[in-house]
């Protein structure tokens, strides 16, 4: 065998190792492509799954549950090509299918949850904050239009507003009732602060009289006890005080 010959065989067999080894690199940056892909739609769907089923009810209405609903089935039906041999994701399309024919006529069965605490209303804020991530995301891959969007996002700072509303009535009731006026007053005192520095205060004016109400009444037992007007710092102005703030996240609009 010449030289020559051998020269190729090995340039030969280099080349075929070089194409082997770039082959398995290719197929497994797209293994690994495909379950990247694969995992982000799961958490996607995850999370909208979490918001129909998990959000208070007096937040809920059919036209946001049908929206979830249509957004759960968008993940899903991405998600079922890379998991086709899933028959639980089978039946949870269909039912999903179903589900949305039936438009804004949707039931909607998520129980009310009382805002009763810090903990709860932090707990329900965060759940609106997810709700906006998903929708300022969804809105940029095009899975909802820009308009439909806005109109959500607004909707989601409405509902954030709701949760403020009822955790600062419930806390100034219930301090009311366990004879601590001095506590209801700093709840009913931010409850009017936070509506009047609402961009738009319009719809809550019916709220904001409430609570003027409340507070006019918290002075007056005040007023006609001999407790100091002032009390001291507790739990419940550390609370008062995370929620009372706007977050971050409200502030933004879709096209920063």
């Amino acid at each position: 065998m010449s030289p020559l010959v051998i020269t190729i065989l090995i340039v030969s067999g280099i080349f075929v190792l070089i194409a082997i080894t770039y082959i398995n690199h290719m197929v497994e940056n797209n293994k690994l492509e495909k379950a990247r892909i694969k995992a982000d739609l799961n958490d996607r769907l995850r999370r909208s799954t979490d918001l129909a089923e998990a959000l208070p009810g007096q937040l809920m209405s059919p036209a946001l549950k049908l929206l979830l609903s249509r957004l759960q089935l968008h993940f899903s039906e991405r998600v079922l090509p890379l998991d086709k041999s899933n028959n639980a994701l089978k039946t949870r399309i269909e039912e999903l299918r179903k589900l949305i024919a039936q438009g804004e006529s949707i039931a909607v069965n998520n129980p009310p949850q009382p805002i009763l605490n810090e903990a709860k209303a932090k707990e329900v804020r965060f759940q609106l904050e997810n709700l906006h991530a998903q929708l300022t995301r969804c809105a940029k891959d095009g899975i909802i239009t820009a308009n439909e969007a806005k109109h959500w996002l607004k909707e989601v700072r409405h509902m954030l507003t709701q949760v403020h509303i009822e955790f600062f009535g419930t806390l100034g009731q219930q301090a009311l009732q366990q004879g601590q006026p001095g506590q209801a007053r700093l709840a009913f005192e931010r409850g009017v602060q936070y509506l009047r520095k609402q961009p738009d205060p319009a719809p809550y004016q019916n709220a904001l009289k409430k609570f003027e109400e409340q507070l006019a009444r918290a002075n007056a037992m005040l007023l006609a006890s001999s407790q100091p007007t002032t009390d001291a710092p507790s739990e419940l102005d550390a609370g008062l005080e995370s929620l009372g703030g706007e977050s971050e996240w409200k502030k933004k609009t879709l096209y920063d």
